[in-house]
């Protein structure tokens, strides 16, 4: 989005990619489907960068949803709205965007050097890469850094640069995991003592994850038509439906991508945090108390409640695996669970498995107009700039808005515009 305004507008642009192709990331995020933005009303939308809200918000009214369905619409690629909300290409498919954008920025003269890793700066002040001809050093009148966050470093947004900045003081905050999953606490239940020959590992209980029955016969479905409810340590409540999935060691997908900041804040102040999940949204608490107590003869409790309620598979599993055998018996305490079943996480999947990241480039040390402080003349962009969202178009939106705002305020630094709405 930076090439593409600074060359609009007459600017010689050359992009450096690390990688032998650009967009790998934005072509992965079209794999399910390419969630180019959302439909909300800007007030409500902004509100989904909770603290840096105030910070992007003059940059998203300058370039939010309605803007990006309009740059897609330009490029030939029409959208629509998906019944969530959210923003789709009409075909889905990230490639065919990517494609003629690419063809677009070719045509306005912009030249893309692949395989070239950035190392920083020589004693010059030119750009130094790696390159498959060895170490070059290009001079540039100015800069801009579109570097990523931390996550998936396989596509490329492998964290390298945070050493290269901090060694300038730029102030920086510590790359972690958004939009990941989680680990559960192990199962308290008793376990079977471990043989005599057992050593000291294999005797270990795990601390994190699922008993290997659940795990083995749950991992990777889905918590289908379900509700997540998180009280934050602030008086805060998060509550909303949809649907989630069991992980080998936990938990991930859509709902706990939602409440996934909260829940890591959680556990980097207390070691742990716990929500409460209602397995049937659609029924009354006293509706459920109800069939619970509803007398059930010869019957299994599995066949009572799959007949009464409609539990079964995985909602009733995790039941299982989260209930004593006197918790289930007892039908308030049964029924309570049903409505409200703690599940307490413990640990976040290693940020390269995070859809992306939070932290970076703090806004303190930058100018209004994204340039870098420390750096006269650096300018700052996308997912390495400190702030984070839920999935569902904002991250993708966002990226745009502020490659934008920081192509306005290089050339307003080459003295070929003016200065770009202050933050």
């Amino acid at each position: 989005m930076a090439a593409q305004v600074l060359a609009k507008a007459g600017v010689a642009v050359h992009l450096y990619d690390a990688m032998p192709s650009v967009g790998r990331k934005f072509l992965l995020a079209g794999k399910g489907g390419l969630n180019l933005t959302h439909s909300e009303p800007h007030e409500p939308f902004v509100s989904r960068y909770a603290e840096r809200a105030d910070t992007l918000a003059p940059w998203l009214e300058a370039f939010g949803g309605p803007a990006v369905r309009d740059w897609a619409a330009g490029l030939g690629v029409s959208t629509f709205v998906g019944s969530s909300g959210r923003v789709f290409p009409s075909d889905m498919k990230a490639a065919p965007l990517l494609r003629a954008w690419l063809h677009q920025l070719r045509q306005q003269g912009v030249q893309f050097h692949m395989r070239h890793r950035w190392l920083g700066w020589d004693e010059t002040g030119a750009l130094l890469f790696q390159a498959p001809a060895g170490r070059v050093a290009v001079p540039a009148r100015a800069v801009l850094l579109a570097l990523g966050g931390g996550s998936w470093a396989r596509l490329g947004s492998d964290g390298a640069w945070w050493p290269l900045l901090d060694q300038r003081g730029v102030p920086l905050a510590p790359l972690r995991p958004s939009n990941g999953g989680f680990e559960v606490a192990a199962s308290n239940r008793a376990v079977s003592a471990p043989s005599a020959g057992a050593d000291a590992a294999s005797a270990a209980p795990a601390l994190t994850g699922w008993t290997p029955f659940f795990s083995e016969r749950f991992a990777g479905q889905p918590f289908k038509s379900v509700a997540l409810r998180f009280a934050g340590a602030d008086g805060s409540v998060f509550e909303r439906r949809g649907e989630f999935v069991a992980t080998r060691l936990g938990v991930e997908g859509s709902l706990v991508y939602a409440v996934s900041a909260r829940l890591r804040d959680a556990i980097e102040r207390d070691g742990k945090a716990t929500f409460h999940l209602d397995l049937l949204p659609d029924h009354s608490a006293e509706r459920v108390l109800s069939e619970v107590r509803h007398p059930r003869g010869s019957r299994s409790l599995s066949s009572h409640l799959k007949g009464r309620l409609g539990l079964e598979g995985i909602k009733m599993a995790v039941l299982n695996e989260l209930l004593s055998r006197e918790a289930l018996a007892d039908p308030a305490t049964l029924a309570a669970a049903i409505k409200a079943l703690p599940i307490t996480v413990v640990a976040t999947r290693p940020l390269d498995e995070a859809i992306s990241s939070a932290g970076g480039v703090r806004f303190e040390g930058l100018d209004p107009q994204l340039m870098l402080r420390q750096c006269p003349g650096v300018f700052c962009a996308g997912e390495m700039l400190d702030w984070e969202a839920p999935t569902g178009g904002y991250l993708l939106t966002a990226s745009l808005a502020t490659g934008r705002q920081a192509a306005l305020g290089l050339m307003h630094w080459l003295g070929q515009g003016e200065a770009p709405s202050q933050a």
